[in-house]
């Protein structure tokens, strides 16, 4: 038996709860532990103490001083009365509630739409996206199509088919 057991026990132990192998493998324990021992002997001493103080009886009107008292504490408060006592919490809801209610009236249909004028940029990116297929090249496509040394290039068409016929 480790201490942390012991501790759980020690109330059990003093009271005479504990089954006789308990309790012999708790005396075993105090035997060993110095320090359950003398926690066990000043629990002891307190109980002893406490014994010998009288009983004490309450007075014949305890009970009806606690029910006078227990009638004039204020009822516990219900689940909404929260918002009763406070107006300006009402208001704020309902305002929330209201401004929640307008802003999920628009539907995206009915936004105004801004188009781009005739022969923007914006409707040739269009038709970019539709030709490309794989991912990697998604990735880099605004380095690619923002990249003007790639313009700036000389055409070499002539030199392929020239090259080709010699072979």
């Amino acid at each position: 038996m480790n201490c942390g057991h012991t501790e759980k026990k020690l109330v059990a132990y003093l009271d005479g709860r504990l089954t006789m192998a308990e309790r012999r493998q708790f005396e075993a324990h105090l035997a060993l532990c110095a320090v359950c021992r003398g926690r066990a002997q000043g629990f002891r001493s307190v109980w002893d103490a406490l014994d010998e103080l009288p009983p004490l009886a309450p007075s014949p009107a305890f009970d009806s001083r606690v029910k006078a008292r227990l009638a004039q504490e204020q009822r516990r408060a219900g689940f909404w009365s929260w918002i009763m006592p406070s107006p300006r919490m009402a208001f704020a809801a309902t305002a929330l509630l209201i401004a929640s209610i307008w802003l999920s009236s628009f539907q995206p249909a009915q936004l105004p739409v801004t188009h781009a004028p005739v022969g923007s940029p914006a409707q040739n990116t269009e038709a970019e996206f539709g030709m490309i297929k794989d991912l990697p090249v998604l990735e880099n496509y605004d380095v690619l199509t923002s990249f003007d040394a790639l313009s700036e290039l000389p055409a070499q068409e002539s030199a392929q088919p020239q090259s080709l016929n010699r072979l």
